[in-house]
């Protein structure tokens, strides 16, 4: 997909981990009628056998929805993704009352428009990445409880990433309370840039350094199997689900 001085490349990987059950959902998905806009989605369900996957399937559902009215042309980005957000919480609530299961869900999504401008939301500790080759620009910052210490001092983010509370979870889609939906703007992407969404199943297992050698020096879908193999690799066997999309900014030949 080429838009102004580079094209898009993009990958996505799934994998149920060492569970018995795939809760977690991924979509990338190419905007209808706009060459170069794309949409790309994580959401890790959480709640009983089938109420994770009940949750995430109603993240991805909503988004397909409101990504095929949004028009990059008119259409607010930021706002059409915060409306994700409020409307899969909503609907997993609805769909808590009908079940016996307890069904919450992580949210990452981003858009990138054909300017080259991105935007993201996320609740929930599934995080999005932006890097520039090898460097590390930003990442979201988890709603977990780990973070909460992290942020007063109380952890290092060396000793959260193995803290055993670190999956729990201070907000995400379908609770009680309202969720935390954090947005982020990059108003101009570059070539060699990198953006990529991903559950706690992947990132839990690699530092900043080792994600940005990776998606510097492999295309986009060597980076999507790289980084679930390696994740399978070093959980031992107790691996959670793992999503990741990868997209890359390469520079047009």
């Amino acid at each position: 997909m080429a838009t102004s001085g580079y094209r898009l490349t993009a990958s996505t990987g799934l994998h149920k981990g060492d569970r018995e059950y795939q809760q977690d959902q991924l979509a990338l998905i190419k905007h209808r009628n706009c060459n170069g806009c794309i949409l790309a989605i994580v959401a890790d369900g959480m709640g009983g056998r089938s109420g994770g996957r009940k949750a995430s399937d109603q993240v991805m559902l909503t988004a397909k929805q409101l990504f095929d009215r949004y028009d990059p042309a008119t259409d607010d980005a930021t706002a059409v993704l915060k409306q994700i957000a409020e409307e899969a919480h909503l609907v997993i609530k609805l769909t808590a009352i009908s079940s016996e299961e307890e069904p919450h869900s992580t949210l990452a999504a981003f858009i990138i428009n054909p300017g080259g401008d991105c935007h993201w939301v996320h609740a929930g500790d599934s995080r999005i990445y932006h890097f520039h080759g090898s460097q590390f620009v930003k990442r979201t910052t988890d709603h977990s409880y780990v973070q909460v210490l992290v942020d007063r001092g109380e952890l290092t983010p060396e000793q959260a990433a193995v803290h055993p509370q670190s999956n729990i979870l201070m907000g995400c889609l379908g609770t009680e309370a309202e969720p935390p939906v954090d947005t982020h703007f990059i108003p101009r992407l570059r070539a060699g840039d990198a953006i990529m969404a991903c559950s706690d199943g992947v990132w839990h297992y690699f530092n900043n350094q080792e994600l940005g050698t990776v998606l510097a020096s492999l295309s986009a879908r060597e980076a999507t199997e790289f980084l679930i193999d390696k994740a399978r690799s070093r959980a031992r066997g107790g691996g959670d689900n793992l999503s990741v999309i990868v997209v890359k900014l390469e520079v047009l030949v």
